[in-house]
């Protein structure tokens, strides 16, 4: 059973009903990956609070964090929001991780 958005024509029910369904999933994914983004920068947050040196274990952390970035800004996208900068202020992103951002084939 798919549900009618309200205000929708009922003739035009089935293709309006997807389009609904596909836009609740997009915002999903969008919170999801917002949620990950968080969690993948508050752990190199930590991880910086009680170290001072680079090492692999933090460069390990950056990687993830720019990871989750780039997840985020490809969905973002998708959902229409195009401009990165408003997310790079909101979630505090480092330059390096920014950097890192799209850069595959690293591990």
């Amino acid at each position: 059973m798919s549900l009618r958005p309200p205000g929708a024509p009922a003739r035009a029910a089935p293709v309006v009903a997807l389009d609904y369904e596909m836009a609740q999933e997009r915002a999903s994914a969008l919170g999801r990956l917002g949620r990950a983004l968080e969690a993948a920068l508050a752990a190199l947050a930590d991880y910086d609070k009680g170290q001072t040196e680079r090492d692999a274990a933090r460069a390990a952390l950056v990687e993830d964090a720019s990871d989750a970035l780039w997840c985020f800004m490809v969905q973002r996208e998708s959902c229409g929001m195009r401009d990165p900068r408003p997310v790079l202020r909101h979630y505090g992103v480092p330059a390096e991780v920014y950097a890192g951002m799209g850069v595959f084939g690293r591990r």
